[in-house]
């Protein structure tokens, strides 16, 4: 099982990230600690992600109970190929959605990728595994590495809340392309994983408004 860094293990990290870039330090100072937001890991975890993608939370809440519902509770690779695509879009998954379930868990039934032992390849390996599934792309399997696996030095680059984010820091016009991002986070290793969840912190405080966004001293 997945351990996520402990507390003293993230308050340490990002100290050290303070302490070696200022734009982090900026967002280090406005955002609140944080816990790592862990997941169940395994096929389970990687299915779960594709299926809550590009819907809301409280839809992906009710989605994902139809889908253990109409699996009866068995989340495995084998009980996801023994029901057809349009068995599994009645779980409330579209149909896309459901054809990437059978891909991912043939994937580990033909030995293709092996969650049960992915915490042996390293982060590159595992990335480039992972998205050799057909409907699992780069961010897919960056955050399923974070967040199901509690890797400490991964950084989802395209995501546009991280770039936005990196663009108060270093009080940029524009947001940091995808590979200015990665380029970007090189600084940040070994805890880039932190980096990104501490501008992840800062920017939902500032989008509930509950810190505000100053402009970087000159």
């Amino acid at each position: 099982m997945a351990l996520a860094p402990s507390p003293a293990e993230i308050v340490a990290a990002r100290a050290s990230l303070a302490d070696r870039d200022p734009a982090l330090a900026r967002a280090d100072a406005q955002t609140p600690p944080f816990e790592w937001r862990l997941r169940p890991g395994g096929f389970e975890g990687l299915f779960r992600m594709i299926v809550e993608q590009q819907v809301s939370v409280v839809a992906a809440a009710a989605i994902w109970r139809r889908v253990v519902e109409g699996l009866d509770g068995d989340i495995s690779p084998e009980a996801v190929l023994g029901r057809e695509v349009d068995t599994l879009r009645s779980f409330g998954l579209s149909g896309q959605k459901a054809r990437y379930g059978h891909e991912i868990a043939r994937a580990h039934v033909e030995g293709a990728i092996d969650f049960d032992h992915l915490e042996r390849l390293s982060d590159q390996e595992a990335v480039a595994r992972l998205t050799a599934i057909k409907g699992v792309g780069r961010w897919t399997a960056e955050t399923f590495l974070m967040f199901c696996e509690g890797r400490t030095d991964v950084f989802p680059a395209g995501d546009i809340a991280l770039q936005e984010a990196m663009r108060w820091a270093d009080g940029a016009t524009l947001r940091p392309r995808e590979k200015d991002a990665y380029a970007r986070a090189e600084a940040w290793r070994p805890h880039r994983s932190v980096a990104a969840h501490l501008f992840w912190g800062w920017y939902g405080a500032v989008k509930r408004g509950e810190v505000a966004l100053e402009s970087p001293a000159a």
